[in-house]
């Protein structure tokens, strides 16, 4: 992992997260997987949720990878961790705490439901994500639900048969209302 990375995930370090987009995209890209790795051993630490440092840290890293994947077009290469850190959401509250307060862990969700689902149209990370992004089809957050909704709805017009398999579980979200 690039240097940067490890001092500012190792550390914790929010005075040095910023120093991250000083660096080239190619200069870190090697790095990003362990990066996103990290990011989810982090979030998924039992004081996350009340730790304003680490959230910080972690939302400003999330921006930087995803800013960094999507300029050197390599989603492919790091589909596999971005879906792991994005799945392992799930196991978390999204449910907004007030008014348009979204949670932690929601707020990880959401920019990694964007970087991964922008690329509707690249089959082999469509076929990652789509099982993954049904599931939060039936959480409790309605907005992280009818965005979702919308990227599926672009899935589908380019590879449908990926969606097949997750058919009961859409119509479900669309009677219920959620989506």
């Amino acid at each position: 992992m690039h240097h940067l990375f490890r001092l500012v995930l190792g550390q914790k370090d929010l005075s040095r997260a910023g120093d991250l987009f000083s660096l080239d995209d190619s200069e870190i890209e090697d790095s990003l997987t362990e990066a996103l790795e990290q990011i989810k051993i982090i979030s998924s630490s039992s004081d996350y949720q009340t730790n304003n440092n680490d959230q910080a840290v972690v939302e400003i890293c999330i921006t930087r990878i995803t800013t960094a994947i999507r300029e050197t077009e390599s989603i492919e290469k790091h589909a596999k961790a971005l879906v792991g850190l994005w799945d392992s959401c799930l196991e978390h509250n999204l449910k907004p705490s007030g008014k348009d307060e979204d949670t932690p862990h929601a707020k990880i969700a959401s920019d990694i439901m964007s970087c991964i689902l922008q690329n509707y149209n690249r089959p082999p990370v469509m076929a990652l994500a789509i099982p993954i992004a049904v599931k939060f089809l039936h959480r409790s957050n309605k907005e992280l639900c009818r965005n979702m909704s919308n990227y599926l709805s672009l899935a589908a017009i380019t590879k449908a048969d990926l969606l097949a398999d997750h058919t009961e579980v859409i119509v479900k979200s669309i009677l219920q209302g959620t989506v």
